[in-house]
């Protein structure tokens, strides 16, 4: 059995917190997981202002190392339009640069009426021929398919917390996120069929991938709404809690990932990718193994060498013995 709480000297996200020296049967909580605290994410700073996003909001907790980029068109249900995008797009470009953020979350602000909302995907007050036009650029454009290829790309776990409506375009984007933890009163769909509107990229492929493509056909043909319990019974989201529990358990998760490898993570996470976005996956996944060779002897002769007009010694060097 694990124990409750470790030594007080004990680094919790060490492999040998939860284990003690009585008892050696083999349990899941050896994992450790349970003792990482379970407390909201704090943040101490706020970027919203200071980069003039009007449809989002921008904050970064650098005790926790996460950044949460939020909805926040409240009024409209958290549609999204083209300044919207640009400015998820932004801020998570940010925030993958950012050396104090880890994780970044994709979350939703709520103006405390019944219709809470995650995403309810594309403004449609905006959309125009060949895309959504809302005055920002010079025509109509789908800046949302340039968003999902950024959140895949980016080296750092796009968490997604959802609570209420994730339909239509909304949907999608907490299906490309890495990881969904949504709130009991979270609500799934697809509306685009309903509307004149579909997404034939990783809308179906993405989604077939991660509940079959039968239940992925009912998905889209039929754009039923499905319950937070029904989404984590066919595999659409992590883990679902009561609204009262949504942030501490997003700070445990959080504080997780942040304490684990972030090569590995990265590197996993292009890994896992690579199948499904080809070349460009493969590339990704490639480009991380070329940082990590960077930093071996190897590499280091090579630059050194060149840089001393020599032929390079990789033969007397250990790591070069395979």
């Amino acid at each position: 059995m694990a124990s409750s709480s470790p030594p007080a000297t004990m680094d919790i996200h060490s492999m040998s917190a939860a284990r003690r020296t009585t008892d050696r049967r083999p349990t899941p909580s050896r994992d450790g997981f349970h003792l990482i605290p379970n407390h909201p994410i704090e943040y101490d700073l706020d970027l919203t202002a200071m980069r003039s996003f009007s449809d989002i909001t921008f904050r970064v907790s650098t005790s926790d190392m996460a950044a949460r980029i939020a909805f926040n068109r409240p009024s409209s249900m958290n549609t999204f339009r083209p300044t919207t995008i640009n400015e998820v797009r932004r801020a998570l470009e940010e925030a993958s640069e950012d050396v104090r953020v880890a994780v970044i979350l994709l979350d939703s602000e709520s103006d405390g009426t019944a219709n809470a909302s995650f995403c309810a995907g594309g403004d449609q007050t905006v959309r125009g021929n060949g895309g959504y036009d809302d005055g920002s650029e010079d025509v109509p454009r789908l800046r949302v398919l340039d968003l999902q290829v950024q959140m895949r790309r980016c080296p750092k776990p796009v968490v997604a917390v959802v609570r209420g409506y994730a339909v239509g375009g909304g949907h999608i984007l907490h299906m490309v996120s890495d990881m969904t933890i949504a709130s009991t009163e979270a609500v799934f769909g697809q509306t685009g069929p309903r509307m004149g509107s579909f997404d034939g990229g990783y809308g179906c492929t993405t989604m077939a991938r991660l509940v079959g493509q039968k239940r992925a056909r009912e998905m889209w043909f039929l754009s039923r709404f499905y319950s937070a319990k029904e989404a984590l019974e066919m595999g659409l989201v992590n883990a679902v809690c009561p609204p009262g529990e949504l942030d501490g358990t997003v700070g445990r998760w959080v504080r997780r990932m942040v304490a684990n490898s972030p090569t590995a993570i990265a590197c996993t996470k292009a890994a896992l990718n690579a199948d499904q976005d080809g070349s460009a996956g493969l590339a990704l996944l490639a480009g991380q193994a070329t940082r990590m060779f960077y930093m071996t002897e190897e590499s280091i002769e090579g630059k050194k060498a060149f840089m001393e007009g020599r032929a390079p010694r990789f033969r007397d060097l250990p790591s070069s013995r395979l």
